[in-house]
């Protein structure tokens, strides 16, 4: 610069001080500056003082010159020294130079700048606020400074500033929260200490009430709070627990709809820290706005669902989002059940469709909150006003996220039996809308009754048992099979068949055979097939499992309907091998477990026309299997039929697995289900047929254990004449049978013999098979 040039008011002295490479003749230049200045400030000359501060700001601080703009910064300073309190009105002019020199490579340079504006600031004090936005923006570059001057110096103006804001009642907000917004996303740990600094600063102001723009700011927040710095966490943890408090304190004014997708997307964050949080605020949320957060009950599932097989490592997470499971649980009323989404005039907020729930979380609509954001107004927290705001459950939605979990097999035991636990409560609250998507669901439910979990199966047969008995699944015009016929393929065949009634009618004469299932709908004998399908296809879940699955569905369901019901379907079942298997596994559930005590005391004494007709069904599907069928007719005190039965027993093929189940026969005989049979051979007279039938299966038998047992139990079998009492009025327990004198024993026989020989027929076609692979492998 030429020194001579006419840069009046400034003396040529000035001038020349001012780009002296000295700091100290500059300084002396700059208070001669400040002593001009103040001569025009008492004369009023606002023309010479804009004047001044141009040329400084022109010709100086935005030189080329390096000592030129550090003549320029520390001039411009001490205008503003001079200026006092007149300096807010030419603030604009003494801050962009300055600001300007910030960006500028020279760190020296940055640190002058950086105390110059601090005295501009300091003299202004409030008159700056206006432009807090631009002071903000360049402050935040001066914190990630790599000069460690330039960072002390920009601090020393950060709390200057933050001072002036706490004691302002002027501060722009809504014109700060933008910048906010886009320095909230810097990567720069000293950016990110600087803008969570200053939200704490803003949050402890009573007359700043950063709770109204949270949505804005939070997604940032979060993002913070996974920097590697522990002061950086720790500090944000600090504003995000203060954020919280003040939540706590008026959620009436909490914007939780607009917040709820921000929570879902970190409650599945991969830092523990983030998670956890963000579960935090989630489980508060769902327990302060109640179902303002029921639209987005799918993406908080796909966020919580996973953390509940959290091992102990996560058990912090874990127990929050358990909370969070149950409470979003509770929110789901039965009147969900009857908003119908084609009512008219009804204020109803758009809902996330499920693949927004489950992919574009962010995408979600604010739910029943204004869309403006605007909830001052709304309280939503009051019971008048929760009637007054209607929320629509997106039930597909969820529906959706629970079957994708309940689907993928890398998923723990405890999120399946949490997925379980919801659509059963579905199904009890919402029935009617549940039934639409059972079709879907219902192979899914039968694949989980081969899950590793004994809790997962319970709670799968709870729910396909609440399936198989709700009301709401009774027919329904487009829902739900009626009888059957019109029921969708899947990927488990679904199909039905017509009444079991219809088709068993031609083998009866005079007694139904059909499932009698007053308490049943019509999903009940469809989950019967495919429950039998599915042993039939994994028989090894038949073995391991079988047992247990039928126990536990007797006692959820009627256990007259369950074995009337699967008798009836294995009548017609075409492999006799399964259908042999599953006669026997059935038989020892009826003869064994304690939850068919009742029902074993119903076919005891064939008293009534049900247990008659009872009888009867399973009589027909346990010929499937010589043994059970005799040991029925010992349960139903049938003994002239038993007998009748083991002298067919020389026609048929005695194998080892034959004389294997007559075994276990004898051994049942010495239960204590079988007392009873075991004291009526006390009366002779009245029970011959038990004995011969007891013999009957003695001659079967090889001299074995079992026949050891049977002969000494026949051995005790008293003298009739000794046994012969005086007292004659009493009836024999041989008229017990005259009750069930209507079943047509014969006709049973003859089934027998007609199921049997199939077996026969079935047997020598499997040998005749494995003959000619024999051959083939020999050629």
């Amino acid at each position: 610069m030429n020194a001579e040039r006419d840069l009046s008011p400034l003396t040529p002295a000035v001038v020349r001080a001012l780009t002296d490479k000295l700091y100290e003749k500059r300084k002396v230049a700059a208070l001669e500056i400040e002593k001009l200045v103040r001569e025009f400030v008492a004369q009023n000359n606002t023309s010479q003082i804009k004047h001044v501060i141009q040329i400084l700001s022109q010709e100086f601080a935005l030189s080329q010159h390096p000592h030129s703009r550090k003549g320029g910064l520390i001039g411009l300073a001490a205008c503003s020294i001079a200026l006092g309190k007149d300096s807010g009105l030419y603030l604009k002019e003494l801050i962009e130079p300055v600001l300007t020199c910030f960006n500028d490579a020279d760190s020296r340079l940055r640190y002058y700048a950086c105390e110059a504006l601090y005295n501009i600031v300091k003299v202004a004090r409030g008159s700056v606020l206006p432009h807090f936005n631009v002071l903000f923006d360049g402050l935040s570059k001066l914190a990630a400074d790599p000069d460690p001057n330039v960072k002390s110096g920009s601090e020393l103006l950060d709390r200057l500033l933050k001072d002036i804001v706490t004691e302002s009642n002027q501060f722009d907000l809504v014109g700060f929260i933008p910048l906010l917004r886009e320095r909230i996303y810097s990567n720069n740990q000293y950016a990110r200490q600087f803008i969570i600094s200053w939200i704490l600063v803003l949050e402890s102001v009573p007359d700043i009430n950063l709770l109204d723009y949270l949505p804005e700011i939070l997604d940032g927040l979060f993002q913070i709070l996974g920097d590697n710095s522990k002061e950086i966490r720790k500090m944000c943890e600090v504003a995000l627990g203060e954020f919280l408090k003040e939540i706590k304190k008026n959620p009436s004014s909490v914007k939780f709809a607009e917040m709820a997708n921000i929570l879902v997307i970190h409650c599945q964050a991969a830092d523990d820290l983030i998670q956890l949080t963000a579960m935090c605020w989630m489980r508060e949320f769902i327990q302060l706005a109640g179902r303002v957060m029921l639209p987005y009950s799918s993406g908080i599932l796909t966020a919580v669902l996973p953390c509940l097989s959290y091992d102990d490592r996560k058990k912090n997470i874990k127990e929050v989002a358990n909370v969070c499971n149950q409470s979003l649980m509770k929110l789901v009323i039965p009147e969900d059940d009857e908003m119908d989404e084609a009512k008219p005039s009804m204020t109803i907020p758009a809902e996330p469709t499920s693949e927004e729930s489950l992919s574009k979380p962010e995408a979600v609509t604010t739910g029943s909150l204004d869309a403006s954001g605007d909830s001052s107004n709304s309280g939503v927290f009051t019971v008048t006003s929760c009637e007054r705001i209607q929320v629509t459950l997106n039930l597909d939605g969820i529906v959706q996220v629970l079957d994708y979990h309940l689907s993928d097999t890398s998923i723990g035991m405890m999120t399946r039996i949490a997925v379980l636990k919801w659509l059963y409560h579905l199904y009890i609250k919402t029935p009617r809308k549940m039934f639409r998507h059972t079709d879907s669901l219902f192979p899914i439910l039968l694949r989980t009754l081969s899950d590793e979990s004994d809790e997962v199966i319970l709670k799968d047969l709870e729910l396909l048992a609440e399936i198989a008995s709700s009301p709401a699944g009774q027919t329904e015009e487009g829902h739900g099979p009626s009888d059957g016929s019109d029921v969708r393929p899947g990927p488990v065949e679904l199909h039905v068949p017509a009444r079991a009634g219809q088709l068993s009618s031609s083998s009866t004469k005079g007694l139904e055979c059909s499932p009698s299932t007053p308490t049943m709908n019509s999903y009940f004998y469809k989950f019967m097939i495919n429950l039998l399908k599915r042993f039939s296809s994994e028989r090894k879940l038949l073995e391991t499992r079988g047992a247990f699955i039928i126990r536990q569905l007797c006692l959820l369901l009627n256990a007259e309907n369950i074995f009337h019901s699967m008798a009836d379907i294995l009548l017609r079942e075409e492999d006799l091998k399964f259908a042999s298997t599953m006669v026997h596994t059935l038989n020892t559930i009826l003869l064994t477990s304690s939850e068919l005590f009742q029902l074993r005391n119903q076919l005891k004494d064939l008293k009534t026309p049900e247990s008659r007709n009872l009888f009867c069904c399973l009589y027909r599907s346990w010929c499937h299997n010589p043994v059970t069928t005799v040991s029925l007719c010992f349960l139903t005190q049938n003994y002239k039929h038993a007998y009748d039965l083991i002298q067919k027993f020389g026609d048929l093929e005695v194998t080892v697995d034959f004389l294997t189940e007559v075994d276990k026969l004898v051994q049942l005989i010495e239960c204590p289900i079988f007392t009873y049979l075991r004291l009526q051979l006390l009366d002779v007279k009245s029970n011959p047929y038990l004995i011969k039938a007891l013999y009957g299966l003695l001659m079967l038998l090889p001299q074995s254990s079992a026949f050891q047992l049977l002969s000494h139990r026949l051995q005790c079998v008293p003298n009739p004449e000794l046994m012969q009492t005086t007292d004659n009025t009493k009836p024999s327990t041989s008229f017990k049978r005259t009750a069930a004198s209507n079943i047509d024993y014969t006709e049973l026989l003859q089934h027998f013999e007609k199921v049997q020989n199939k077996h026969l027929e079935a047997r020598h076609q499997r040998a005749g098979r494995a003959e000619q692979l024999d051959r083939r492998v020999v050629l």
